[in-house]
Formats: structure tokens, C-alpha cells, sequence
């Protein structure tokens, strides 16, 4: 059987055992289905050859030989990753269109015995969903920005507020980057696959209470807010977190402990401002990165590139904007700030 989709939420009501993805693993890292598992019925090269023979030589000659392939690599998903699957498994597959891929998986999968539906539409169908998602329908939450010079501690204080009754998105969280040149924590999603975790986010909002997301730029690192999330942050109203600069460049030296670390990343990172700022300045920062002194670095940051920046972004807006004005910030004062932060929020939505 196979089961058709008319939002993001239907998926987890049916209560699939696994998800299983049968397109190519390259296919598979771009984007998938939440919490699929990859089992490919062709590898890339052999998707590449198939599709090779089918317009070259015959739509017949690439089916049996695609076959063949999909037999012999299903059965080693069957001697391996699913050999102790027990007998009332109950799994979706899916691959690209919903068409022979999953369909001949699925079909040899059922022969055994397990109750097997596939996705009608397929990836491309989910992705269809996504896209109506984030690009064609308004956020349906009222939405508040949690605004703050860098190193306001925003990110930490925003997943503090779901404690405090206030619903959030995080969405550095989401693009696996701290939105600053200095952001990068590892490999970001694609943008499909960054847009397919936001729609999942932003469709199970409460629409009778507000969210709070982090003031960002339109790009955080690679990944770029889709057109309806941009719209309504730009227009909705802020809470700012106001820390003195000498408590921020101390925050800052804490949370970007595994940047410090590394003193070519870092130095590497401070290079790329040299066509923003004279070069005695790039020099000075880059004497202080390799002598360690961080909270320095920080501070210079802010003074010379972005409290200034921020500031030209602030003036440019006209927007209702609560400030909490703070003085430590410091972990264990992170929570009562939040607090603070939660009930500005009310008030303001």
C-alpha cells in the first residue's frame, strides 16, 4: 500500500517502525524524510549506469539491468542491517517519485511476510510539502526577534525560554552555525535539508502564542531563511538584551572555547576581515588571538567591527523593542535573564 501525505504532521501518526530511504546515499545526504535510515537499491555509480543505458541504449535494457542490481543490493540489506528485524515490522519506504525503486523493494520486503507501505510521490512529494511550508505560507505563530549586540548570550537565553512557557525556533540550532563570520561548529546542512528541519519546526507551532527566534542576517553561515520566516522577523517586534561590552567579550571567550582552541582556525578566521579594516588593526587582533588574551580579542571585535554594524542595522528599524537591561552573564545568572526575557515577550505579543 502506499500512503499519501497532506502535511508535515501525518507522517508520525502512522507510527513506522524505520523509514528507509532507497534513492542513492548522495541523494540520501542532501535531504530525507525525518529519521530515515539509508538503504540504497543503487549505489551512485550504479544509478549513474542505469540512467546511462536508459537513454543511450534502451528503457527495457536499463530496467533489467536495474533489476538486477536492486536484487543483489536488497539482499544484502536483508543478510545485514534488516537480518534480525522480527516478524510484525512494520516499515515506509520511499525513493525519489515513489515509483520501481521503492516499489521493487518494497514489493520483495512484503514476500517475507512484513507489513511494508510505500510513500505516494515519494521524496519528492515530502519535499512538496516543505516547500508549501517555508515559502508559501506565513508564519502562523505571532513572532517576537531576540535581539543584542554580539555575545548578549541570545542563543543560550532563547533555549532557556520553552522553561518559562514561551514557545521558541532556534534556528542556529537548526543550520548547525552561530549565524557570525566566527559561527562555523561543523558541516551545515544543505539547504534542502535545513529548510525541511524548519518547516518541521514552524508547522508545529502554536498559533495562539508567540515564538521567539534569534535575530540573524538572511543567511546563517551557508543555509538562507526562506522568503516567509524573513518577512515576519523583519516586521516583528524585539526584545534586546542590553551587557555591558566588557561582559559580553568575557561571554564571548567562554562560548567560543573551541574556536580559541584552535589558533590557525581562529587566526585564519580574524584574516578574512582585512579588506573591512586597516591592517594595524587586523595585526593587533591577530597579536592578541596567538597570545591567548580572548576576552581582549572579543572586545576589539565588537568596538572596531560589530557593535557598530549591529547599530547601523537597529537605527535602520521601526519595530516596538523591550530592552533587558543586564549586567552579568555569567551561567548561573543565564536563567533569570530568561525569565525577564519570557515576560517581555508576553507583554509585548
Amino acid at each position: 500500500m502506499a500512503i499519501t501525505l497532506t502535511s508535515l504532521a501525518d507522517l508520525a501518526p502512522h507510527g513506522f517502525d524505520d523509514i528507509i530511504d532507497v534513492r542513492a546515499p548522495l541523494e540520501f545526504a542532501e535531504d530525507h524524510l525525518p529519521g530515515a535510515i539509508s538503504l540504497p537499491v543503487l549505489d551512485d555509480e550504479e544509478r549513474a549506469r542505469v540512467g546511462t543505458i536508459y537513454k543511450q541504449v534502451s528503457p527495457f535494457s536499463a530496467r533489467k539491468i536495474g533489476a538486477a542490481l536492486v536484487a543483489k543490493n536488497a539482499s544484502l540489506h536483508l543478510q545485514g542491517p534488516l537480518a534480525d528485524k522480527p516478524g510484525g515490522w512494520r516499515p515506509l519506504v520511499y525513493c525519489w517519485r515513489g515509483g520501481q525503486r521503492s516499489g521493487s523493494f518494497a514489493t520483495i520486503l512484503s514476500q517475507i511476510g512484513w507489513r511494508v507501505e510505500t510513500l505516494a510521490g515519494g521524496y519528492k512529494a515530502w519535499r512538496g510539502l516543505v516547500v508549501r511550508e517555508v515559502y508559501d505560507t506565513p508564519v502562523r505563530a505571532p513572532v517576537v526577534v531576540l535581539d543584542g549586540n554580539t555575545g548578549s548570550a541570545k542563543t543560550e537565553v532563547l533555549n532557556l525560554l520553552p522553561g518559562f512557557g514561551v514557545q521558541v525556533v532556534d534556528l542556529e540550532g537548526i543550520a548547525r552555525h552561530r549565524g557570525s563570520l566566527f559561527g562555523a561548529v561543523g558541516p551545515q546542512p544543505s539547504q534542502k535539508a535545513f529548510e525541511g528541519a524548519l518547516a518541521q519546526a514552524l508547522a508545529g507551532l502554536d498559533p495562539s502564542r508567540p515564538v521567539v527566534v534569534e535575530a540573524e542576517s538572511s543567511k546563517i553561515g551557508n543555509c538562507r531563511l526562506p522568503p516567509e520566516i524573513w518577512k515576519a522577523m523583519v516586521a516583528a517586534p524585539r526584545v534586546a538584551i542590553a551587557a555591558p561590552r566588557a561582559e559580553r567579550a568575557e561571554y564571548l571567550a567562554r562560548a567560543y572555547a573551541d574556536l580559541t582552541a584552535d589558533a590557525d582556525r581562529l587566526a585564519a578566521t580574524v584574516g578574512l576581515l582585512k579588506p573591512l579594516h586597516p591592517a594595524e588593526v587586523i595585526e593587533d587582533w591577530l597579536g592578541l588571538a596567538a597570545s591567548g588574551q580572548f576576552a581582549a580579542l572579543a572586545d576589539g571585535l565588537m568596538e572596531r567591527h560589530y557593535d557598530p554594524r549591529y547599530g547601523k542595522h537597529r537605527a535602520r528599524m521601526a519595530v516596538p523593542l523591550a530592552e533587558v537591561g543586564v549586567a552579568d552573564l555569567r551561567p548561573e545568572a543565564l536563567p533569570g535573564i530568561a525569565e525577564r526575557v519570557a515576560g517581555a515577550v508576553k507583554r509585548l505579543a
